[in-house]
């Protein structure tokens, strides 16, 4: 199953199903957008082997620029995407897919040298590559789900110094 209430916390099991639906949206975004998406990626808990997350596939799509991007939330709106604030992060534009009653999909537009898209995928990478260190986050997510099931913000904000810790050691791997 992929979908979530905007605003909750709920984990499931990791599935195979979530691969198979980033492959199925990338193919749908890549006949909506054509040459405007320079490429995909799958990111957030979903694209982790093995661990829980809120069935929402999170996604990257590489654009050339950002303003170039600006350009295409008519078209990802007009297709199920709802544009949504950005947060405190400037380097991308942020899109929702599904009713606010089941969000099914996240997708973060960015250049490819983005601070966004290198910190992002280097999480990802380094949870795939280290299971411990995936293990440990899961356990932190399923205690914090626990404890925030109704307060997504509060759930969010207490992962990060654990995400920022991780991307600090994957950042560094990656250079060396």
């Amino acid at each position: 199953m992929v979908g979530l209430e905007r605003g909750k916390v709920e984990l499931e099991n990791h599935r195979e199903e979530w691969r198979r639906e980033y492959g199925k949206e990338v193919s749908r975004l890549k006949s909506i957008a054509g040459a405007k998406i320079e490429g995909f990626e799958h990111i957030g808990s979903t694209s982790v082997e093995g661990i829980k997350a809120k069935p929402v596939i999170d996604m990257i799509a590489v654009v050339e620029s950002l303003e170039d991007a600006d350009k295409l939330v008519s078209v990802l709106e007009d297709n199920g995407y709802e544009h949504r604030p950005n947060g405190d992060m400037e380097d991308r534009i942020f899109l929702a897919k599904g009713p606010e009653n089941k969000r099914t999909h996240y997708l973060s537009l960015t250049e490819k040298e983005s601070d966004f898209y290198q910190r992002t995928t280097a999480f990802r990478d380094y949870l795939n590559s280290h299971p411990a260190e995936a293990e440990k986050y899961c356990e932190l997510k399923e205690e914090l789900a626990e404890k925030h099931s109704d307060e997504r913000g509060k759930y969010t904000e207490k992962k990060d110094e654990f995400i920022e810790k991780v991307t600090s050691k994957a950042l560094r791997e990656r250079k060396s």
